[in-house]
């Protein structure tokens, strides 16, 4: 029986041995500067600090920020402007994530300048033959409005790079004032299709902070998406009243009923 066993313990080893490498799946962030997910996940799921990373797990929940490494599409295959909405690349479109797109002036910041700037990447789990695109936000964004597509100008990609658990890479940064997101998509190349995806908030001073565009406080407004609303404004959705308790630029999927934590109803 003893023997038996041991040959069978033996021919599954040698099954796994011949599983490909592709079939661990790849996870990680930015860590310098490092993104919104791995400042909530530093602060602490439970006991945030930052009133951006507190209004983050109100909107998500704690789960997202012990699960920092996997803000990913598993079968992206480079199709990232088709298959994540504007509003939603801080996510990747992922409700799991929600939290991550909120339009705040507030998400704690890095203070960048213009010029080199050296870039780290926290891999947790590596892998080779991957392409690494990095953006920024183009002058005159908005951070108090939701993150789209055309926001991003291009800085540089590497490819066909093998990262390590903390790879550092090399990148100029063009000339900005006040508040950007460093944008990042990691696409794996040999083996998966997946990509992960990062929003890292810089300050590179000098510009003034925007404030929310004010909302109705009286009842009768009704709910938009895309609007900015701060606490104490009220609004009709479904012809019932709600009342803001956080600051937050509204989304779609995040009408009144939808997330308690934001509103409530009066």
């Amino acid at each position: 029986m003893r023997k038996t066993t041991i040959a069978a313990t033996a021919a599954a080893a040698g099954v796994l041995a011949l599983l490909p490498a592709s079939a661990a799946n790849a996870h990680g962030t930015m860590s310098n500067p490092p993104s919104r997910v791995y400042v909530c996940k530093n602060e602490g799921p439970e006991t945030p600090k930052s009133d951006a990373c507190k209004a983050a797990v109100a909107a998500g929940g704690t789960q997202a920020y012990y699960d920092w490494n996997e803000v990913s599409l598993l079968e992206a295959g480079g199709r990232h402007r088709q298959l994540i909405p504007d509003g939603k690349l801080c996510s990747a479109g992922r409700e799991k994530y929600r939290g991550l797109d909120l339009a705040r002036a507030d998400w704690p910041a890095t203070k960048v300048q213009s010029g080199n700037f050296t870039l780290t990447y926290h891999a947790s789990a590596p892998h080779g033959n991957s392409n690494f695109e990095f953006y920024i936000t183009r002058e005159g964004w908005n951070p108090t409005m939701p993150l789209k597509w055309s926001d991003l100008v291009h800085i540089k990609t590497f490819n066909n790079q093998n990262p390590t658990t903390f790879t550092n890479w090399s990148i100029n940064l063009p000339q900005r004032s006040g508040r950007h997101i460093l944008y990042s998509i990691w696409q794996r190349v040999v083996g998966s299709n997946e990509a992960f995806y990062t929003c890292s908030d810089v300050d590179f001073g000098g510009g003034a902070t925007p404030t929310p565009t004010p909302t109705s406080t009286q009842p009768g407004g009704t709910w938009s998406a895309g609007t900015a609303y701060r606490a104490g404004d009220r609004v009709t959705y479904g012809g019932v009243n709600y009342e803001c308790l956080q600051a937050h630029t509204a989304l779609p999927g995040w009408e009144p009923p939808n997330v308690g934590a934001l509103w409530k109803r009066v």
